[in-house]
């Protein structure tokens, strides 16, 4: 909801210089909190973590107009990737308790489908909102949503059995539980992938701006409306053929939408190249997570979860980094940036050519 806006608010507070670390600061949060979040959604339970989540977007989205400085508004943006480092781990692994191992596919795709729904109403709601009324307004609706969350969560039953009280012991990780090494490769993989995800956070917004679109949120909204339905074809394709192939097509058409990014000179061009990058994202989501539960010990789901979701923040955010220094605030720059992106995106498709399709994912 507030992302696209969030260039423009920090440019108002003197702060343009500082975009790449929109992203990039949250994603580093979210990344360290990883190894905490799995440990914890496999000690405490899926339950506790996911409200954890939630309830740090609550209490930042009501502190941005109250640090209202550059300063303040960039150690908001570290803090609120904590939202992102619990929920999303807590969240994969209750899915993955709750279904057969022969439908994981389609289970992930399901999840993701939800997700996108608020992905794809986020951004072009919050557009219209700051449209009307002041930025503080859409910070207090990002966190209405965010209190929506919690009262849906105090309503499920746990699924973890053997849970544990949370003590203070738990917080101290030895060095295998940073990250699960059973599912390095699909995380390499991702972490390729979604480094145009960066690049299209931190970059979309001023390219959308350049060609004269006035809501920046459009491209987003484009984008994961238009990755909705693929990801139930996507996570069922993964549980028939395996996860492999699909990643490969997936893979294939994140390339070509950054190179139609990089060409775009027009609106419908731009919006065109939204609809393609979108369908790269919605097949590679569920069959990432689909792959990484295969692999995974039962007893250690959260972990390995939280292994690819720290890939998945550092290709993001590494990506919204490089993006912001290659792009230096010149409009001149905007095909290099994409056509790099393009390039990260084609190591992650040679992996997938020397991979096995993993078409019969095993038992536990």
């Amino acid at each position: 909801m507030i992302i696209p806006e969030l260039p423009n608010y920090l440019t108002s507070l003197g702060g343009e210089d500082y975009k790449g670390l929109i992203i990039s600061l949250f994603t580093l949060s979210a990344g360290l909190s990883r190894p905490f979040s799995g440990k914890l959604a496999d000690r405490i339970g899926r339950i506790p973590v996911m409200i954890f989540g939630a309830g740090v977007c609550f209490v930042i989205s009501l502190l941005y107009p109250i640090l209202s400085f550059v300063g303040g508004f960039l150690f908001l943006r570290f803090a609120h990737g904590f939202s992102a480092g619990f929920t999303p781990t807590g969240t994969s692994a209750y899915v993955a308790d709750i279904v057969p191992f022969q439908k994981r596919g389609e289970a992930m795709g399901i999840q993701s489908l939800f997700g996108s729904l608020g992905m794809a109403a986020g951004p072009a709601i919050g557009g219209w909102i700051a449209s009307i009324w002041p930025i503080e307004i859409l910070f207090y609706a990002s966190s209405l949503t965010a209190i929506l969350s919690i009262i849906i969560l105090f309503k499920l039953k746990e699924t973890l059995e053997k849970k544990e009280p949370l003590r203070l012991g738990l917080f101290k990780l030895n060095r295998h539980e940073l990250i699960e090494k059973r599912v390095l490769i699909p995380s390499l993989v991702l972490f390729f992938s979604v480094f145009s995800f960066g690049v299209v956070l931190t970059i979309i917004p001023d390219f959308s701006a350049h060609l004269g679109i006035q809501n920046k949120g459009l491209f987003f909204a484009v984008f994961t409306l238009s990755s909705l339905g693929i990801r139930l074809i996507a996570g069922r394709a993964s549980d028939r053929y395996g996860r492999v192939p699909v990643l490969r097509v997936a893979t294939v058409f994140m390339i070509g939408s950054m190179v139609l990014v990089a060409l775009s000179e027009t609106k419908m061009a731009l919006l065109g190249a939204g609809v393609l990058f979108g369908c790269a994202v919605g097949m590679n989501s569920p069959t990432t997570a689909a792959w990484v539960i295969d692999l995974a010990l039962d007893a250690f789901r959260g972990r390995a979860l939280a292994t690819m979701y720290i890939f998945l923040e550092a290709g993001i955010g590494i990506g919204a980094i490089v993006s912001g220094f290659l792009y230096a605030n010149k409009v001149e720059n905007f095909p290099l940036v994409f056509l790099f992106s393009a390039g990260m995106a084609g190591i992650s498709l040679i992996f997938l050519f020397f991979i096995r399709s993993g078409k019969y994912p095993p038992r536990h």
